[in-house]
């Protein structure tokens, strides 16, 4: 079974018709949805996704995109624990030339962890740590 790491920026550039990325986005989902992979994300990256709605006073939209990624069968969520922080963490502080968040961190620990190589996003940071990202081209 191919797994995919599924991204905040893509998760959001879907539901947002403003997003700059949101047409590349949904040409992308409208090519892969028939076939899509299992997707892997965190509860980080969630965090992430429901915090901008509502920082946005965009409540019920946050509400709405995760439920449908709670309810997706299509998706696997990693909850962060302490462990697994810690490996993010460790990751983190050996990267000082680097400007990664520390959720992308933890997303780079689980991606390894799980032997995922492709993250659905648009953040450049994914390919400086040697993975792959799609849409590619954007």
């Amino acid at each position: 079974m191919s797994l995919v790491f599924i991204d905040t920026g893509y998760l959001l550039a879907l539901e947002l018709s403003n997003d700059q990325n949101h047409k590349k986005a949904l040409r992308h989902w409208n090519d892969v949805s028939s076939s899509l992979p299992f997707l892997v994300t965190t509860s980080y990256v969630f965090d992430e996704v429901i915090t901008f709605f509502n920082s946005r006073s965009h409540h019920e939209k946050g509400v709405q995109v995760g439920g449908y990624l709670l309810r997706s069968p299509s998706v696997d969520f990693i909850h962060v624990d302490e462990k697994l922080f810690f490996e993010g963490w460790n990751y983190f502080q050996s990267h000082q030339d680097k400007r990664y968040s520390l959720t992308d961190c933890i997303s780079f620990v689980v991606m390894s962890k799980l032997d995922i190589s492709i993250a659905y996003t648009f953040d450049k940071h994914f390919e400086q740590a040697g993975l792959f990202r799609e849409p590619a081209n954007f």
